[in-house]
């Protein structure tokens, strides 16, 4: 795992505890398995195993008595150094956006004298997170090493809310599973001057009366394949290490077990690489990075001896044969003399829940999902290359969220939502209900785009109670839009939560109905919290797969790539196969033309298949986990609900799975955090316990007050 971490304080120096305001002189501390990028008096350090070529710093002399003004970057920017030297000087004047607006994925910290500001990203990969400490204020890009500095516990209020609605920012708030430690929202910025701090955006957003201008739709994917093109070339362009150049390994990080650390899954392929699935997204990365001209794949002479072939993986699951003709695409796709494919064939060891792990499992930053699918994930991982590409976003960057039909009919564009509400029809298939779904679909997107937001908040926050007894039902597309155009949705694990849970959550929503805020427009709210959950299941998912020296690449996230995406018209983004048509052509602009029949069709029932198959074959030790489970004493949830469906759905009931995978998560979370041993600070001024040492009651007591 690697995070960024510093702090600004009141004081003239921090780099020891004593100067913070103790008598304590002296007395250091700095993170375990840290380099330091600037010292006192707001100190600033890089942890975990960055790569050399990840870190970039910057610094403009300026004239005597004139304040210091540096700047670092870490992660993948495609920025030159005059880049960054006049993006520095910008920000001295208060500048912010430019600062995010350089290809590729990385986190800007900018110091101007005690300023500093921390940028996040737009989609929410790359979060920033901050609490209060010594008289003024720590930030990470983790929230776990902030959590340790101030001995936090747990928030289970927020773990209510992430299982009740995952996709509800205003039941999230700006919290995180620690108390006392708190996310800035994706698209804003921190900024810390002697004490204060100020959260701000640097993104417009358009308001709930007045839509932002829209680009034709020509010109629209043209800027959505540039930004594509110059993500993918960034990663292309950066330095690339081989086995013997690879940094040292940075030592016992908390959170990494001992296995991570031997790297006993096996070193990736030097180079670069793709995942390569029948589907659009992954292909189309694929495809991209290897005809840009006369840029390498991988490296000559190592791993597969393929050249300067781009490593194409796909992961072929022997449990089932529901993805055939997923696999035959990618055959068809691999021909491309520049990539060379891998097929993993993996067996019921990489099937979901088959690897929970309680002893030396990855401690992620906050429970996910993908920590279910840790082996499953890492074996596809361990067979690319050190530098891997993936279409994670995709869907939630392109594709129109339900809610989008309502904002077409607060513009009065009532036609464009014809063919959308009839392929819904059409994918109910031939039936009397059929007939109602696109009057059905209308009146729902009408009704929301008649809802104010406090008046959408409020229902949503008196419905809420009763989600563990009145679930909808999703079993169609048409089901699946109609629950979603809505303000707020319960999340799939809130049918299984307890009523006290439900109940906390929906007093969050109240109170989120009668602050004052700007209000956006009910489909592009409701988008940018769906992508907000993607990104941080994402970021987990890279935490928890994490293979030594590999590092994952999702450009569909990058900040370019999003605003690309956020210029297409909604007319477009609605209609009935937009995502494969829009990367069709994307790859038609880069001159690929060629693709096999059926390229971009959707599998997620190959899915659903095999997560019912994970969860049949470890059922037994599903049920030992949730025997005495910590959910359950910190109130959320009661054994033997959790059992039963689990029970239930392993013999075929159509249980919400997505939801189990939430509980199940959780539940392995929760038990790591709670075990772990260490903290993530060293020094004689360390805190003495790690975070959340006390357990769950002291929090379930919060919950029931």
């Amino acid at each position: 795992m690697r995070w960024l971490v510093g702090w600004s304080s009141i004081a003239a120096s921090f780099g020891t505890v004593g100067a913070v305001g103790g008598s304590d002189e002296g007395r250091t501390m700095h993170p375990v398995g840290s380099q330091l990028l600037w010292g006192d008096p707001d100190p600033l350090w890089a942890v975990g195993d960055w790569r050399p070529d990840e870190i970039r710093t910057v610094r403009v002399d300026t004239t005597e008595g004139a304040p210091t003004a540096r700047l670092a970057v870490l992660g993948c920017c495609g920025a030159t150094d005059e880049q960054l030297r006049v993006g520095l000087l910008a920000a001295r004047g208060g500048a912010l956006r430019h600062l995010t607006a350089w290809t590729g994925s990385y986190t800007a910290v900018v110091q101007i004298g005690r300023r500093i500001t921390v940028a996040g990203d737009l989609a929410g990969a790359r979060p920033v997170f901050y609490t209060p400490w010594a008289g003024g204020t720590a930030y990470a890009t983790a929230a776990l090493p902030l959590a340790d500095l101030i001995e936090a516990q747990l928030d289970i209020g927020h773990l209510a809310a992430l299982l009740a609605c995952p996709e509800t920012p205003e039941a999230l708030r700006d919290g995180t599973p620690y108390e006392g430690v708190k996310r800035i929202p994706p698209g804003h910025a921190l900024i810390l001057r002697e004490g204060s701090r100020e959260i701000t955006g640097y993104e417009a957003v358009a308001s709930l009366a007045v839509a932002a201008p829209e680009l034709d739709p020509v010109s629209a994917v043209d800027g959505v394949r540039d930004a594509l093109v110059e993500a993918v070339r960034a990663r292309l362009l950066a330095p690339r290490h081989a086995p013997e150049t690879l940094p040292p390994d940075p030592g016992p990080v908390p959170g990494m077990g001992p296995a991570e650390r031997r790297a006993a899954r096996g070193a990736p392929v030097p180079g670069i690489g793709s995942d390569l699935s029948g589907g659009s997204a992954s292909a189309t990365l694929a495809l991209l990075a290897a005809g840009l001209p006369g840029l390498p794949g991988t490296i000559l002479g190592h791993g597969t001896g393929a050249g300067e072939r781009l490593l194409a993986v796909t992961f072929n699951d022997l449990t089932t044969r529901a993805h055939e003709d997923e696999l035959e695409r990618a055959r068809v796709i691999a021909t491309n003399p520049r990539l060379h494919h891998v097929v993993v064939a993996a067996g019921e060891e990489a099937l979901p829940y088959a690897d929970l792990d309680l002893a030396s499992g990855p401690l992620t930053d906050e429970p996910a999902p993908s920590l279910v699918l840790v082996e499953r994930n890492r074996r596809r991982l361990s067979a690319g290359s050190a530098d891997h590409f993936v279409g994670d976003g995709a869907r939630q960057v392109l594709d129109a969220h339900p809610a989008r039909l309502a904002d077409l009919l607060i513009d009065r564009r009532r036609r464009h939502l014809v063919r959308p509400v009839a392929a819904l029809a059409k994918a109910e298939g031939p039936s009397a209900h059929s007939l109602f779904v696109p009057l059905t679909v209308y009146r729902a997107a009408r009704r929301l785009a008649r809802t104010s937001y406090r008046t959408g908040l409020e229902t949503a926050a008196g419905r809420l109670p009763d989600a563990n007894r009145l679930t909808p039902d999703l079993d169609t597309p048409a089901d699946a839009s109609l629950a979603a155009l809505t303000w707020s949705r319960p999340g799939p694990a809130a049918r299984w939560l307890t009523g006290e849970a439900l109940a906390e959550v929906s007093v969050r929503l109240q109170e989120a109905a009668i602050r004052p805020t700007s209000v956006q427009r009910p489909g592009e709210a409701r988008a940018r919290a769906a992508l907000a959950r993607h990104a941080a299941g994402h970021r987990i998912l890279e935490q928890a797969a994490e293979v030594r020296s590999q590092r994952l690449h999702a450009p569909f996230l990058d900040n370019q790539v999003v605003r690309a995406a956020r210029a297409l018209p909604e007319s477009l983004r609605v209609q009935p196969g937009a995502r494969a048509a829009i990367l069709r052509r994307v790859l038609a602009g880069a001159g690929i033309h060629e693709l096999p029949p059926g390229w971009g069709t959707p599998s997620q029932a190959t899915s659903t298949a095999v997560t019912r198959t994970g969860l049949r074959a470890s059922l037994p030790e599903l049920i030992a986990l949730f025997d005495a489970p910590l959910l359950a004493d910190a109130g959320l949830v009661e054994a033997r609900v959790v059992r039963k469906a689990l029970r239930a759905a392993s013999e075929g009931e159509p249980l919400p799975l997505d939801g189990l995978a939430d509980l199940a998560s959780t539940e392995l979370w929760l038990r790591r955090l709670i075990s772990r041993r260490g903290t993530c600070w060293t020094g004689t001024a360390a805190p003495r316990q790690r975070a959340v040492a006390g357990g769950v009651a002291p929090a379930r007591r919060s919950l029931q007050g």
